[in-house]
């Protein structure tokens, strides 16, 4: 297929997800009614021939249809409000208290000190979660006050680290920030733009192929969560890139604490990133956990000052709705042992996921350790949340292994297993989500260990006029000693030389890093006749 018509597939296939997508967050413009599901594989089963077409598209069309295509999907999600979680209007509360000069962490949606804030955006009677009078009268000691609101656990305190509540701070200041979703909605649409920006230019610095960044650009995941629901994990995923990004280019202290400060700010916007620090301490540990653990403390301090142990918020409350105390929550895990063994399991195994990539990570591509290690986090916790695999998707745009994105699609199938009369029996379908991407990768080393191990074997049964001679430089050199023993002038034609040995011995590669051509034998200071 020639690039014309891979450009044109290209298109096509991007057409498909803008108008899945359409479908998916504007679910009455569906004549048919299909479920979200079979939606969704339709969306993902178009991605991954896009991106398995892109491979071969020149860099310079690569760039505009990723960037192009990033843009229009984000741009179908955006057009309506959030359809797979309510976790923005949270947001849009938080920003709200601060702008008021109340601390996030200091009251929860419904105190009685904050009914002064409300409106009929995020209150009004036909909101969905409601506090009746008499849920106050028996919670004396909470000072609430009744109503109903879009917030969801609207009872309880906030969970968002402080770099995010700054986030949604910053929000509230953009016009109609405070009363509608769609401002939210387009400035985490643009984040995820940005990030697919950051890759284009990474990967290139990187020497890797800027083509991968279209895993970020074009994933259903990332449309669907940036730009309709406007989870903040995209903020936390655009930071922990430019970590990394950071990291595995730094030469200088200065940069090395640089990189460090950007993945402090990002554990401070999602907890998810510190799945990222096996990883990215390989390379000069003691500076980036200092960075890092400064820029965390920084943030935090502010709040600690004004509401003491209440910055926690509600992350212990959130482990234990979850049942992640209880340990009933793992779903592979638990079809082998349930109860406080499962989570004393779910700890030793991330620990010993940990301790590999920290002992035997390459600190030149520190992304490959991250992914590993969050994607063994997804496959152990098996979260009912799809957008906790943004992390993932960010981290596969470096590598380049879309087999990885399995979890990211398993994901949407833990939060969504409803298919009718085919649904699998209750919490066996954690095990599915999470269980078949595992084997997927599994399947996929192996077909990639097998394509090495056949390509080596090739290369060594390649008949020996079709091995490119390693020889040219030699010869090249010889024949110039020759000239100059018969006082021929060859300095102006050394370059050149030099060029046409490069030519024979090896073929250009996309984004190849620089490769010096070695000097086999001594240039002769002096041929005497």
């Amino acid at each position: 297929m020639n690039a014309k018509l891979r450009v044109a597939a290209i298109s096509l296939a991007l057409i498909v997800i803008v108008g899945l997508v359409l479908l998916l967050v504007r679910p009455a413009a569906d004549p048919a009614r299909i479920r979200p599901l079979p939606l969704l594989i339709g969306a993902w089963m178009a991605f991954i021939a896009a991106v398995w077409l892109l491979r071969k598209v020149p860099l310079r069309s690569a760039v505009a249809l990723i960037l192009l295509g990033g843009i229009a999907v984000q741009l179908a999600a955006v057009s309506a409000p959030p359809q797979n979680s309510n976790d923005l209007y949270r947001y849009i509360w938080d920003g709200r208290v601060q702008a008021a000069g109340v601390d996030p962490y200091a009251y929860v949606p419904t105190a009685r000190q904050l009914t002064g804030l409300r409106d009929e955006f995020l209150f009004h009677p036909g909101a969905e979660y409601c506090v009746t009078q008499s849920y106050v009268a028996s919670h004396p000691a909470a000072e609430l006050a009744a109503g109903c609101t879009s917030i969801n656990r609207p009872t309880v305190p906030t969970i968002y680290p402080p770099v995010a509540e700054a986030y949604f701070l910053g929000v509230h200041y953009l016009p109609g920030g405070s009363d509608s979703s769609t401002p939210i909605q387009a400035t985490t649409a643009l984040v995820a733009v940005l990030v697919t920006v950051l890759l284009l230019f990474g990967l290139r610095r990187l020497g890797r192929d800027i083509r991968t960044a279209a895993l970020w650009s074009w994933c259903p995941l990332v449309a669907l969560e940036a730009g309709n629901s406007a989870h903040v994990d995209v903020v936390a995923a655009g930071l922990t890139a430019a970590a990394i990004l950071v990291l595995a280019t730094a030469r200088t202290t200065r940069r090395t604490i640089l990189g460090g400060i950007l993945l402090g700010l990002a554990i401070a916007t999602k907890l998810t990133p510190v799945l990222t620090v096996p990883a990215l301490l390989r390379r000069c540990w003691f500076t980036v956990a200092a960075a890092a653990s400064s820029a965390c403390l920084a943030v935090y301090v502010p709040h600690l000052l004004a509401v003491g142990s209440k910055v926690i918020g509600f992350l212990p409350g959130y482990l234990h709705q979850e049942n992640y105390t209880s340990g009933t929550r793992y779903g592979i895990i638990g079809l082998f042992v349930t109860g406080p063994l499962a989570s004393v399991m779910a700890v030793l195994i991330l620990a010993a996921v940990a301790f590999a990539v920290l002992q035997f990570g390459d600190p030149d591509r520190p992304w490959q350790g991250a992914m590993v290690m969050t994607a063994a986090a997804l496959a152990v916790t098996t979260p009912r949340y799809q957008w906790y695999a943004l992390l993932l998707v960010v981290l596969v745009a470096f590598d380049g292994r879309p087999e990885w994105l399995a979890f990211a699609a398993g994901a949407y199938y833990a939060a969504e297993p409803d298919m009718g009369r085919y649904t699998i029996p209750y919490r066996l379908h954690y095990a599915v989500a999470y269980g078949l991407p595992v084997l997927i990768v599994a399947v996929g080393w192996l077909v990639r260990r097998e394509l090495a191990r056949r390509g080596i074997v090739l290369a060594e049964s390649m008949p020996a006029e079709r091995v490119p001679s390693k020889s040219v430089a030699a010869e090249s050199l010889a024949a110039e000693t020759r000239l100059v023993a018969a006082g021929a002038d060859v300095t102006a034609d050394r370059g050149a030389g030099v060029a046409s040995a490069v030519t024979a011995d090896r073929e250009p590669t996309i984004n190849a890093l620089p490769t010096r051509v070695p000097v086999r034998e001594r240039e002769p200071r002096e041929v005497r006749a």
